[in-house]
């Protein structure tokens, strides 16, 4: 059942007062700020050459949530529109997807709702994430072959025999305060290269397996440490 006509004049109303304060808001804050073309110019400044890098931090993040605030106000005011636009039409009410009607508890609030709740865009997640968001897992993981067990020389590989020449990090850059040679400074630095148990890093023979030997190195002396209560 569709909406009355008293429900319909009472949604345009709604609509138009919505859309009067949004255009008030825009033009009262000049878009928030964001018709100003530089940082500096929105603050005032005719230069920040000499300004502390903390101040331009915070005036990058003032910059940033206005830019959002303008994006976020201007499409409400497009959304309005088009609520309104739908009620001239005679399509107001009717989610564009399945063309059932929208609940009228819906509609009261959240009037520019052109969805039913099951197929609201709020439903899906975007697949397309911040890029800061990449920070959160070492990049060679999105690298063919990485996921899995492999055997083969893949990604991680070669960023490891690169990381081997020297690398920014400082033991601060990990998770864990376990690193403590700045030679070894990336992931996995202590994946064991050509053998599987820590003796195999230490035990030597020779051809004919005659002769045995342990080398003095720090596979060896780790092992020590782990099994001298033992």
């Amino acid at each position: 059942m569709g909406l009355s006509k008293s429900q319909l004049q009472a949604f345009r109303e709604t609509l138009l007062t919505m859309r009067q304060e949004t255009e008030q808001l825009i033009a009262s804050s000049e878009d928030f700020g964001t018709k100003e073309e530089l940082i500096k110019e929105s603050m005032g400044e005719l230069s920040s050459y000499d300004n502390h890098p903390g101040d331009h931090g915070t005036e990058l993040y003032e910059r940033e949530k206005d830019i959002a605030l303008s994006d976020h106000t201007n499409r409400e005011l497009k959304e309005i529109n088009r609520a309104l636009e739908k009620i001239n039409s005679g399509s107001y009410g009717t989610c564009e997807t399945c063309g059932k009607t929208i609940p009228l508890a819906r509609l009261k609030a959240h009037p520019t709702a052109t969805r039913c709740v099951e197929h609201s865009r709020d439903q899906t997640v975007a697949e397309q994430r911040p890029i800061e968001e990449e920070i959160i897992e070492p990049p060679f993981e999105k690298f063919v072959n990485d996921e899995g067990e492999n055997t083969s020389y893949d990604a991680e590989d070669a960023w490891q025999d690169v990381a081997k020449m020297g690398t920014s990090e400082t033991p601060s850059d990990f998770f864990s305060n376990e690193k403590t040679d700045y030679n070894k400074m990336y992931m996995n630095a202590d994946e064991r290269i050509g053998s599987v148990e820590s003796v195999e890093g230490f035990l030597a023979t020779n051809q004919r397996g005659t002769r045995r030997d342990v080398l003095e190195n720090e596979e060896h002396e780790k092992y020590e440490e782990e099994n001298e209560n033992n």
